[in-house]
């Protein structure tokens, strides 16, 4: 059973890490768009701390947690924007976000081994929640980099994310009505610092190789398969590529 720990500190410094990009942003700056349609960075760092909420509810008030996922239910493919606009004008974001993310930590720590937390995709453990909360940061403080022209520096954390791109292929093939390959294919990476990171056998038939950074991208949607150091043998595998997500919910159109 994993660890929460390491990778709440983990989520606590990408938190960090973009909070230092936006907290001396002037009004205007707040308002500039990123890729993302529509959302500027106020929307980016307001749907974090709307998903923030979401977590603190599915850790510490399941019944609370299940009426969000109700209303959720009635707009499945707005309710994410809805969630985003509805305080991203607020004078006190960047505070709350603060606050919430500081609050999630604490009812992580706090999640006994074994217990699972609903979501919106697949119940999960206290450190794949932490997981992914750390994948949402690091994609959308991408969102938030990319809108101010500003390259970060990739980090060993990048493993963690990686680790759920992979640990998320079934779901990937599901959502897009796909029957999940029945093998398990070996992912091997190479990490910031030229590390090697890999999953899966190492004779499996279906093969993805490439740059960490490039294969986040990739299960984040973030960049085309097409931009990216990632390649793919086999055909299951080559499907993969076309349709990796990381994250919970309807099938993403990428950007």
């Amino acid at each position: 059973m994993a660890d929460a720990g390491p990778l709440i500190d983990e989520l606590t410094a990408e938190s960090e890490e973009l909070d230092a990009l936006v907290a001396d942003l002037s009004p205007a700056q707040w308002q500039m768009p990123t890729p993302a349609p529509g959302w500027t960075i106020a929307h980016q760092i307001a749907h974090l701390l709307w998903t923030d909420r979401a977590a603190v509810l599915a850790a510490t008030d399941e019944p609370g947690f299940a009426q969000l996922v109700a209303s959720a239910a009635a707009d499945p493919l707005g309710f994410v924007d809805a969630g985003a606009e509805e305080v991203a004008a607020s004078p006190e974001l960047l505070a709350s976000w603060r606050s919430t993310r500081a609050t999630l930590a604490a009812a992580l720590r706090a999640v006994p081994a074994g217990r699972k937390l609903p979501w919106f995709g697949p119940p999960m453990g206290g450190a794949s929640m932490a997981t992914a909360r750390l994948m949402e940061t690091w994609a959308h403080g991408l969102d938030v980099a990319d809108a101010l022209g500003v390259r970060r520096a990739p980090t060993s954390r990048l493993r963690s994310i990686a680790h759920l791109g992979v640990r998320t292929r079934d779901f990937a093939f599901t959502v897009h009505g796909l029957t999940p390959p029945a093998e398990l294919f070996h992912v091997e990476l190479r990490g910031p610092a030229g590390e090697r990171w890999s999953w899966g056998p190492d004779d499996a038939a279906q093969r993805v190789s490439g740059s960490a950074e490039d294969f986040c991208l990739l299960v984040t949607q973030r960049r085309p398969p097409g931009e990216l150091d990632v390649t793919a043998t086999g055909s299951e595998a080559q499907t993969w590529l076309t349709i990796a997500q990381a994250f919970a919910g309807p099938p993403g159109g990428g950007r």
